[in-house]
């Protein structure tokens, strides 16, 4: 089985959603199904099988968060320095349009680019790797050729 790269942070954010679907989530949607059921048929209850899709999704989620962690290789960021690698926060400027972004370097499941969570995996993530602070970068995108510079790298 291959291992799955995680921050500290990321195992952390995902055992507390485990423990909430087992915790809160799945009790709810049993209750929410056994109400449904008490309404008689269930062949035409919407409620009852609005109730089961939900049960699914959240068995289904129970099950991929146990397999993530417990293929999980978590690296202790702090201890790191140097060149980009998994883990680092990095800043950047858009060499066309001036914008700043920032992002930290993470494994595929804690991937959220609406929270600066950048996929280890993504074309600009691949990029970044190796380099260091005041480096340029040329990445190919969906929207074409970006260019940036490194503004800085840091490990928490």
């Amino acid at each position: 089985m291959e291992k799955i790269a995680l921050t500290r942070a990321g195992q952390t954010d995902l055992n507390t959603e485990l423990k909430r679907l087992k915790s809160v989530d799945r009790p709810e949607i049993i209750r929410a199904i056994a109400e449904a059921r008490e309404h008689g048929d269930l062949s035409e209850n919407a409620e009852y099988h609005s109730a089961k899709e939900k049960q699914s999704f959240i068995e289904g989620r129970i099950k991929e968060i146990e397999g993530i962690l417990s293929r999980a290789d978590v690296i202790d960021t702090s201890k790191m320095s140097g060149a980009i690698k998994f883990g680092a926060y990095v800043k950047l400027v858009d060499e066309d349009t001036d914008e700043e972004k920032s992002y930290q370097i993470v494994g595929e499941p804690e991937a959220n680019l609406e929270a600066g969570k950048l996929n280890i995996k993504s074309p600009l993530a691949r990029a970044l790797i190796g380099k260091e602070e005041g480096d340029s970068v040329e990445v190919r995108t969906p929207g074409g050729e970006k260019s940036y510079e490194i503004l800085s790298v840091e490990y928490r």
